[in-house]
Parts: structure tokens; sequence; C-alpha cells
């Protein structure tokens, strides 16, 4: 747990700034390319993809039935929560979420306060609870047919998924919440940003909005 000094200091100054896109948009490289830049001891990634909700607690037969790109399937409650306490000062246990079973797991991740926090998710600019936290908000855009790549060759390679799959969920579930929630929630932008993680004077220009929006109050 932070001392009284650190929970001060974050507290007045803590920068949060949300990352949204569709699912492989770029906007998870993107949050990486400027972790790497500005350091993790200065940077945190807060992913929303953490709190999904654990279907052990659900009764729901097949997993493959379940929307993950709804709202509902995200506990977006405990989120904000955690997200509140790090603007607070305060450490917190983040869940640890496995694709490949759609379970959390017994482990959780201790989040400590950072100058800046990277509020990353499909979802972030849709849910009101976590956009009232943000200073900047961004959404990253991408062309379809690379979006859809991207998560193929994600979910094959780090979920296990196969080809068929990932092909139905698109059709019957992605595409139609992508389209219903996620890019309305562009209206909500104070940046939008093509090509994600590849669009190297994105990552210069939020690096500067970083520089100068935290380093007087909290760097």
């Amino acid at each position: 747990m932070a001392d009284k000094t650190t929970i001060r200091q974050f507290r007045d100054g803590c920068i949060v700034i949300g990352v949204a896109g569709g699912s492989g948009s770029g906007k998870t490289t993107l949050c990486h390319r400027i972790v790497d830049r500005m350091g993790d001891d200065r940077v945190l990634l807060f992913q929303h993809d953490a709190y999904y909700h654990d279907l052990a607690r659900m009764p729901v037969p097949d997993p493959a039935r379940i929307n993950y790109d709804h709202p509902d399937s995200l506990e977006t409650d405990l989120c904000a929560a955690q997200l509140a306490d790090l603007r607070r000062g305060h450490s917190v246990a983040q869940p640890v979420y496995d694709f490949s079973t759609h379970r959390r797991t017994a482990e959780t991740r201790l989040l400590e306060p950072h100058p800046v926090i990277l509020v990353e998710g499909i979802l972030v600019l849709a849910e009101p609870a976590l956009r009232e936290h943000m200073d900047l908000k961004i959404f990253v855009d991408a062309d379809a047919d690379v979006c859809i790549l991207r998560r193929m060759e994600r979910d094959i390679s780090e979920r296990g998924r196969t080809l068929a799959s990932v092909r139905d969920q698109y059709y019957h579930t992605v595409r139609p919440s992508f389209e219903q929630f996620v890019a309305p929630s562009k209206r909500h932008a104070d940046i939008i940003i093509p090509h994600g993680g590849e669009n190297d004077a994105a990552v210069a220009v939020i690096a500067a909005y970083i520089e100068r929006s935290a380093s007087p109050r909290a760097m």
C-alpha cells in the first residue's frame, strides 16, 4: 500500500487516458508502445479485459454462445471501482482472466498507483462509469479486414481457438456488437487514431501530451 505522501501525490496528479477501438484495431499495441516509450514506472496499462465475468459462476452450458463483445460480459462496476482506487493512490488486486477456459484464475495481479494510467479495451468509451475518470479519450480506427485478420492470428495462436470458431464468432457477435456498441462510442473520443500502434506520429503526440500534462503534477 502506498504511503500518505504517495497517496496525496497521485490523487492530485494522476492522468487517465482511455484507449478504445475494435478488436484487432491495434489499440493494445499502441498502449504498449506508449508504456515502452514513457516507462512502466510512470505509465500503467489497465485493461478492461481483465474484468470478464467468470463463467464458472454463470449458468451457461456452452461458453461459445456468450457474446464477449457485449457490455454485459464484463464486470465494469468492479473495473471502475478499482480504477477509482488507483486514482486515489491505493493499490488494487486486479482479477486474472484465462481466455482459454473463460474463467478467472485463483491469482490476482497487484497494481500500484502510477502517474499515468492507460485504460484499454474495446468498450471503455462506451461505459460512462469509466469515461468519467478519463482526462483524454482515444479511439483507434482500423479497416475491418485488418481487424479480423489480427483477431484470427491472436485467438488461434494465443487462445487455442480454431479458425472456424473465430470466423463464426466474428459474424454472430463481434461484428454486430462493434456496430451497436463500439463504433458509436467513437463520438466520445477526443482523438481518433488510424493504424493503431503503427502510427508513429500518434505515439509521439500522446507522449508529448503526457509530458505536458502529467509532469508538473506527478512526474
